[in-house]
Parts: structure tokens; C-alpha cells; sequence
């Protein structure tokens, strides 16, 4: 028997057509013509494109901005040059501190103008960091740890600074002088004598304070000599010296043990007659009156002009601010001197000891002296 014809498959009930293999399920396709009363949905008639809005263009640096950067690199690089040619006194000078102001102002011009601020900004920073005061402190802690200024002293000058006496002095007229020992003994022999003097008339008890003090002698080269400065040591009386008649009874007792040393007579510096002017005499004495005066000071040399002898009273009743004795007490406390009365020291210059003469004698022939 031969075999059934096969069925047909399902048709669109549209179209009359049959599904297509593994159609089966979907949507009927739409009739001829399409639906009544189908649209199709109109696109824009027209799009309108987004443009991106433009970022704002940043002002370029200005010539002004430029120049402070400039300047302010110039006079760093200039300052570093001097540090390395170890010129201390020369990046403190006048000249090197000026042009650091006026970069200063260059730089604060830029800061103020809109094209510049950037790059003035930038040259501020540079010298912040790069200064007189930066590269000068660094200038002085590099001298200080060689022992000194080399780039600015010469080999000369460096052997002048051990000179071993007084620049313009010569040795013979350093030898002729009185010996430190010498001085020493004067002193020491006129003050006993003077103590005395005023002890038995005045009765005075005395203090010695405060001590001896030696300091070298600078040659005028730069350096130290082998001579010292001499101040005996000061002795103080005990009591208080008040009234003008009894201060000026004691000067003068002072002046006649001198005189018969032939020292000369004594000068009185707080003597309104001595011509200095009334305001340095308030100044240093309390008062133009001698009569209401806190300080008294006498003075004279001897014969040869090389020891000098200093007399000086300090009468805290005249002193009506107080000021003087607070001077007086922190004195004291340092010295252990009394707080007024009298004072004799002698002080003389330029003294070699009489230990130091044949070395003296030996460095000084090195310089032809």
C-alpha cells in the first residue's frame, strides 16, 4: 500500500502560508501591507550636537615673572660663589644686603601682578633658601670651624697676627719701660703706704677686692702681644666716706703720700671745674654738684707717665634713685667688695714680664725689630 501523502503544515491564517521548520510558536507574520492603521514612529527631524564647553585657558607666565625668577636665581648662585670663596665679611657687606633687598622687592612686584605670580612665587622660594642670612651663617659656622678667615687673609698677614709686641712700637722702647714685676712692686708699696696714711688719721679697716687683673695686650695685627695691661688689686674701705669737706680731706691725704714720690698732684674728673659737660657728669657721678654727687673720681701719674693711680669714693647717702646701690650690690655680690667707700687701684700698659724678656727679645728680631 502505498504511503499516505504527507499533511501539510499549519498555515497562516493571514497569509496562507506555512510555518518554517522550527517556527512553530511564533508571532504570525504581519499581513500584506502591514496592519490597518500601523505607524511607524518618526525619528527627530533633526539632532542639535553637544559641544563640550572649552576649558578656561590659563594666563601664560608674563616677561615680569621671568626676570624675578631670574634675578632671584642670579643672586643665589652669587651668594653660593662667595660661600665657597669662604668671603664671610663680604656676604654681610653693605653692597651684598642691598641687592637682597631689591631682589626682595622685584620678587614681591611678580607676586602682585597676574602673569608673574607664578613664577614669582617660584623665585621666592629660591630666596628663602638661598639668603644673606642663610648662606651667611653657614659662610661663618665654615670659617669658624677652619680656625679663621682664609679666603680673606693672606700668609703675611697671618705671621703679623703672632707678633710678639705693639704695631708701630719699637723693642727697645718696649724694653725701656718698667717690668710688669717692677709695677707690680710700685704699687704694691704705695697703696701699703697709702692704707696707712688713712688708717691712722681716719681709721679705716680695708677690704681687698677686688683682685689682681692681667689681660693681654692686642698687637694691632690682630692677634695678642706678649705684653699685658695691669690693674692692681683695689682695696676698699670698710666704712662709708661722706660729706664734701671729709671726701676732699681724704683725696688730698691720698695726693700728699704721692707727692713725696714725686708723683704729680691729682685731678679730680667729677669737678664741675675739670670742663666736662654737666649732662656726663650726672651721668657718671650722680650730680653736676659736687656736694650731692654719689661718685667721686681722682686720678694722677707718675713721673714717667707709665703707672696711673685711681681713687674713687662711692657715697650712697647722695643716692636718691636707688640705682646706684642696686649697681653696688650686684657688684659686691660678684667681687665681694663692700657696697661704698673708698677705692685705690693702680693700672699701668703695656707691661712685660720680666720671665717673658729674652723670648720677647728673640720673636721680635724675627720681624727686624
Amino acid at each position: 500500500m502505498p504511503p499516505s501523502p504527507k499533511p501539510p503544515g499549519r498555515l497562516d491564517a493571514h497569509t496562507g502560508h506555512r510555518y518554517v521548520t522550527r517556527s512553530d510558536g511564533a508571532p504570525p507574520l504581519p499581513p500584506a501591507g502591514g496592519y490597518r492603521g500601523a505607524r511607524r514612529v518618526a525619528g527627530p527631524a533633526f539632532s542639535v550636537p553637544v559641544i563640550a564647553a572649552a576649558a578656561p585657558e590659563r594666563p601664560r607666565p608674563g616677561l615680569f615673572g621671568w626676570i624675578a625668577l631670574g634675578v632671584s636665581a642670579l643672586f643665589a648662585l652669587a651668594l653660593v660663589a662667595l660661600l665657597a670663596l669662604g668671603a664671610t665679611d663680604a656676604i654681610y657687606g653693605a653692597t651684598v644686603v642691598v641687592l637682597q633687598l631689591v631682589v626682595l622687592g622685584v620678587i614681591v612686584a611678580a607676586l602682585f601682578t597676574a602673569r608673574g605670580r607664578t613664577l614669582g612665587a617660584a623665585g621666592l622660594a629660591v630666596a628663602l633658601l638661598l639668603n644673606v642670612g642663610t648662606v651667611g651663617a653657614l659662610s661663618a659656622m665654615r670659617t669658624s670651624a677652619e680656625g679663621g678667615y682664609a679666603g680673606t687673609k693672606t700668609e703675611e698677614e697671618r705671621r703679623l697676627e703672632a707678633y710678639p709686641g705693639i704695631k708701630d712700637e719699637p723693642a727697645s722702647e718696649t724694653l725701656a719701660r718698667p717690668s710688669l714685676e717692677a709695677v707690680r712692686e710700685t704699687s704694691d708699696a704705695l697703696s701699703t703706704e697709702i692704707r696707712d696714711t688713712l688708717t691712722a688719721e681716719y681709721g679705716f679697716t680695708w677690704t681687698d677686692a677686688p683682685p689682681e687683673d692681667l689681660r693681654p695686650e692686642r698687637n694691632g695685627y690682630g692677634g695678642e702681644s706678649m705684653l699685658v695691661r695691669y690693674t692692681s688689686t683695689t682695696w676698699s674701705t670698710n666704712e662709708p666716706v661722706s660729706g664734701t669737706q671729709r671726701k676732699t680731706a681724704v683725696m688730698h691725704a691720698i695726693e700728699d703720700v704721692l707727692a713725696e714720690h714725686d708723683w704729680w698732684g691729682m685731678y679730680a674728673f667729677n669737678d664741675p671745674e675739670s670742663g666736662m659737660d654737666p649732662a656726663l657728669l650726672e651721668k657718671f657721678y650722680g650730680s653736676a654738684d659736687v656736694d650731692t654727687q654719689v661718685g667721686w673720681e681722682w686720678y694722677t701719674e707718675d713721673p714717667s707717665g707709665e703707672i696711673a693711680v685711681y681713687a674713687t669714693i662711692t657715697d650712697l647717702a647722695n643716692d636718691t634713685t636707688g640705682e646706684w646701690r642696686t649697681d653696688a650690690e650686684a657688684q659686691s655680690a660678684k667681687t665681694g667688695e663692700p657696697l661704698e667707700g673708698l677705692q685705690i687701684a693702680f693700672y699701668a700698659e703695656r707691661l712685660l714680664s720680666e720671665a717673658d724678656r729674652e723670648e720677647f727679645e728673640s720673636r721680635m728680631a724675627e720681624y727686624g725689630g
